[in-house]
């Protein structure tokens, strides 16, 4: 793992509920990358990033996203 942080990507949906999109690890470029973006790509689809939270309890950075509606 070496460099690697566990980020938990999930999905504040618009009746207000939250749904996990996914856990992986991201490299320490890629959580850096967060200081210059609003909006990430998964699965092909475009969110905002609207909330970011570090665990410390569980070295995880949780974000919390809303989907763009962009079709």
């Amino acid at each position: 793992m070496g460099n690697d942080m566990s980020v938990i990507l999930t999905e504040k949906m618009p009746n207000g509920e939250l749904r996990q999109i996914e856990e992986r690890n991201w490299s320490m470029n890629m959580v850096a990358a967060l200081e210059h973006v609003n909006y990430l790509v998964v699965g092909g689809r475009e969110y905002e990033a609207i909330e970011g939270r570090l665990n410390v309890d569980e070295g995880k950075l949780e974000l919390l996203l809303v989907r763009i509606r962009n079709e």
